[in-house]
């Protein structure tokens, strides 16, 4: 009989190990029945396990022992359930083989923990990890990094480590994955670290991908302009281009309320202060628009200037520099001696200190007596640092004071930069322009008049000449420093437009789309646009504003070299004078050299006219169909090839379009004799041009900025009268162009002219006819005859002579032919026939030759003058045959009708191969 129930503890503890079924239990599972060893009453036969859905499973081991065994019916994954709890009951077998009347015992409870495997890696939260810190500085925690694991257990799932992989980085990491710098970071050394970092678990796995962390080092916060080139590079003809386009201001977030700024572009060391034309001041006075009459006192030295040649000289922009011992006597006749009560003085002038402390004069023009006495007509002159102006009047009627001396007194004097001086007279009013600025004179003194004498004066720059007073005569007052350009203009004075064009520059800076600038903007120009203000309120309009400013250079041969650029500001903020200090940009603009121009004078360079035509009313055009054209050589390297491949360079040439501000047509040999001989042009020429001209014995010299089509219609023009040609037989001239005042020029171009008298014009009419037709007679191959003896050498100076000797040989060659062909027939009719059926054969084609029959009697012992009679012969049927209206055809049907002959007898070919 079944009396008792089974027994079991009343809880159990287990764990189980995820991944497995057996299940540890504490106490192990065991049943009692105090029925034992009753059979089926006393023995075990089932564990219960109550709960929903439970994953385990309770079998028995032994039934009479009651031990049993709590196992996973499938896999045990920690990470879904760390634990369970359920209850378990044992049951007994009952009273009998069938299991009716069975008993279970109590409920018990068991609580199992899954025990959990490192199976998971750690894992970074973030893919990448960017951080920005300021040089300088050591932190403690620039950033964090953060894994996580996804194992269940604290031991696993906690990352107990992070290590820094990337080698020699100055950073460490902590255990809590805080990222620090071990040593202070430059900017200058490096911007940007990359480090890779991995973790650890506390089961000692890494993590299967390390993480990037991106430190970005900022430069310690100073205030100032970022962004900009130190070197701007400029070509010549590019315009206008920006000199900082992605400039702004840095202000490390001061408060600013206002910003001042100056950039300044410094040329002093370039020409006179600036890039200006170089050309001479006539041609420039001329393109300015200037009254004519100016008359240039520092000329570069040539024949007719001579006076400047022994002064230092810097020949490119026609500068003379003045150390104190030199001085220039300007000789008689050049400037009038009545200036009048009009006239201009303008110069460039480059001046410092004077040395010592009693200044001296300092002369720059002064016209003094020439001998006996010692008096100043009239000076211009710096006197401690002023400049002074000296003009004493002529004693007249009216014997009083006069105005004498005019005192400017001007920093600019004295401060080693160069300035345009403009000295206008209209007595008693003197007034100075400097700069294009206009100046009245802080002292006017009185003197009186000078008394007339027939002393002669002398004029002279850079010193005054001391004729009187002294036992030698000589230079005093020497100037110190450099001068160009010294005009003075007798009767005239010069317009404030005229002034301003001559003294400006050809660059500057510039800014582009002025109406896109912010309206709280404002900015000033300085006169020579060399320094530009601009001032705002608002730090990104003032970037935007900068980033527009430009260089430009309208020059098409500029100077090259280096143009010093200097920004400063001032920034004044909120309640404070001056907060921030922005430090100066100190750049340059680097001007390229432009490819220099190859300058080709070409045209008819020879050629013969009639007497009559030279002794006509207008002569004979010289040059009628000169060109002038302008080409630059480049050279052009293809992408492809290697640098030191130089076979594979190519040179490009391309014409080119400029300016030439002189051509002179010179005569070689002796001069022009004014009484019989001169050149002419109709000053109706120059009308609406930018041009001038002179005419001397020596050549016509037309000048001015203009262009090469300007100078080409003028020197087309360009006349050639003699009317006393029965003492001349011909002329030579040349003809050379210059850009720049000589800094380009071109070839000499040569031309020879000849004169033909009476006695053989009527025979070279025909010849002229061929000559001024060129293009025509280089497509046609002349014989070496006596025509193309003319075009070639277009009539030597001998040519009359020789032309009427050959017309006569001609005449008597023809006469000795006929009284030879005459004798030819009588003694050899037979062989004459059979050469005259060979001729027959020739009828059909379209050529019509000559044949000289004396050709079949040359025997070997023929004279030389028989000979050269023959030549001459030949020659004349060949000018013939040239002059036909179809001479190339018949000389290609001829040369065709030599083959065909020299299959013939050998008497045939040979005298077809002298036809």
């Amino acid at each position: 009989v079944n009396k008792h129930k089974p027994w079991i503890e009343t809880s159990y503890h287990g764990i189980i190990t995820e991944n497995n079924d057996t299940v540890i239990l504490d106490p192990p599972l065991v049943a009692l029945d105090k029925d034992a060893p009753v059979p089926f009453a006393g023995e075990i036969c089932a564990f219960k396990i109550h709960g929903q859905e439970m994953p385990f499973e309770a079998v028995v081991l032994n039934k009479t022992s009651g031990e049993g065994r709590l196992r996973a019916k499938s896999p045990i994954d920690c990470e879904l359930q760390k634990e369970y709890t359920f209850i378990i009951q044992a049951y007994d077998c009952g009273s009998g083989p069938a299991g009716t009347n069975w008993k279970k015992s109590h409920k018990a409870v068991v609580h199992i923990q899954v025990k959990d495997v490192n199976e998971f890696s750690p894992a970074f939260k973030e893919s990448v990890y960017k951080a920005t810190v300021t040089e300088g500085k050591i932190y403690d925690s620039i950033l964090q990094v953060e894994a996580i694991d996804e194992d269940c257990s604290p031991q696993y799932s906690q990352i107990c480590n992070y290590e820094i992989v990337t080698a020699d980085v100055p950073f460490a990491i902590d255990r809590n994955g805080n990222i620090r710098n071990t040593e202070k970071l430059s900017y200058d050394k490096q911007h940007q670290y990359e480090i890779m970092v991995t973790a650890f678990d506390c089961g000692q796995k890494h993590a299967t991908e390390d993480v990037l962390v991106r430190v970005n080092v900022k430069p310690v916060c100073k205030p100032g302009w970022q962004d900009w080139n130190k070197r701007i590079e400029y070509r010549p003809g590019s315009g206008s281009i920006p000199l900082f386009p992605s400039i702004h201001l840095e202000t490390c977030d001061g408060p600013v309320s206002s910003i001042h700024t100056t950039i300044e572009l410094q040329t002093n060391y370039i020409g006179k202060g600036c890039d200006r034309e170089t050309y001479s001041e006539k041609s420039l006075q001329k393109l300015c628009g200037a009254s004519s009459g100016a008359i240039d006192l520092l000329p570069s030295p040539s024949t007719t200037t001579n006076w400047t040649a022994g002064l230092l000289m810097d020949s490119n922009d026609i500068i003379f520099k003045f150390d104190g011992k030199q001085g220039a006597k300007i000789p008689d006749g050049i400037v009038p001696k009545n200036l009048t009560d009009q006239f201009t003085i303008s110069l460039w002038m480059k001046h410092g200190p004077s040395p010592g402390l009693r200044a001296e004069k300092e002369t720059i023009l002064c016209n003094s007596d020439k001998t006996e006495m010692n008096r100043h007509h009239y000076a211009l002159y710096v006197h401690n640092c002023r400049l002074v102006f000296l003009l004493r009047k002529d004693f007249d009627q009216a014997d009083t004071f006069r105005p004498a001396e005019f005192h400017w007194k001007l920093d600019q004097i004295c401060d080693k930069e160069w300035h345009y001086y403009v000295v206008n007279v209209e007595f008693p009013v003197v007034t100075l322009y400097m700069d294009g600025t206009t100046y009245e004179p802080y002292l006017v003194t009185n003197d009186w008049p000078i008394h007339p004498s027939h002393i002669a004066m002398q004029l002279t720059v850079g010193a005054c000449w001391q004729g009187g007073e002294v036992t030698k005569p000589r230079f005093a007052q020497y100037f110190h420093g450099s001068l160009a350009s010294l005009t003075i203009r007798p009767g005239k004075i010069e317009s404030q437009k005229v002034i301003s064009c001559l003294q400006a520059c050809k660059e500057g800076l510039d800014i582009n789309s002025l109406e896109s600038l912010g309206q709280g903007i404002k900015y000033h120009f300085n006169p020579s646009q060399s320094v530009l203000v601009m001032e705002g309120d608002d730090i990104e309009n003032i970037n935007q504003a900068l980033q527009k400013v430009s260089y430009i250079n309208s020059r098409q041969f500029p100077t090259a070299g280096v143009r010093r650029l200097k920004v400063s500001s001032k920034v004044q903020c909120f309640g404070e004078d001056v907060c921030i200090s922005i430090p100066d940009i100190d750049a340059y603009v680097m001007v390229f050299q432009a490819n220099e121009p190859k300058i080709t004078i070409t045209g008819m360079d020879h050629f013969a006219r009639p007497a009559a035509q030279f002794e006509s009313e207008r002569g004979v055009i010289l040059l009628p169909d000169i060109r002038i054209v302008s080409t630059v050589t480049k050279m052009e390297h293809s992408v492809e090839l290697r640098e030191h491949d130089r076979a594979n360079k190519q040179v490009v040439v391309e014409e080119m379009l400029h300016n030439l501000d002189f051509c002179d047509v010179l005569v070689i040999g002796a001069e022009l004799d004014p009484e019989q001989e001169c050149l002419e042009l109709d000053r109706g020429e120059l009308q609406g041009k930018h041009l001038d001209a002179t005419n001397s014995t020596a050549g016509y010299s037309i000048y001015g900025v203009d262009s090469m089509f300007s100078y080409e219609q003028v020197l087309r023009q360009l006349r050639y009268r003699n009317w006393g040609t029965s003492a001349s037989a011909d002329r030579k001239f040349r003809v050379k162009c210059s850009e720049l005042n000589g800094r380009y020029t071109s070839n000499e171009f040569n031309l020879e002219v000849n004169i033909l008298h009476s006695s053989s014009s009527n025979f070279m009419d025909h010849v002229n006819h061929m000559i001024v037709q060129p293009q025509f007679l280089q497509s046609v191959q002349h014989p070496e005859g006596s025509v193309s003896a003319v075009h070639s050498s277009v009539v030597p100076s001998v040519a009359t002579m020789v032309i009427i000797i050959c017309v006569s040989i001609l005449v008597l060659v023809i006469t000795l032919g006929v009284y030879r062909i005459r004798t030819a027939q009588q003694h050899g009719p037979a062989e004459h026939e059979g050469a005259k059926d060979s001729e027959m054969d020739w009828d059909d084609s379209a050529l019509t030759i000559t044949v000289n029959p004396m050709e079949k009697y040359e025997k070997p012992h023929q004279t030389e003058e028989e000979s050269e009679e023959e030549d001459i012969d030949d020659e004349e049927e060949e000018t013939t045959s040239a002059e036909s209206d179809d001479s190339e055809e018949e000389e290609e049907e001829e040369e065709e009708e030599e083959v065909i002959v020299q299959k013939g007898d050998k008497q045939n070919a040979t005298r077809q191969e002298q036809l």
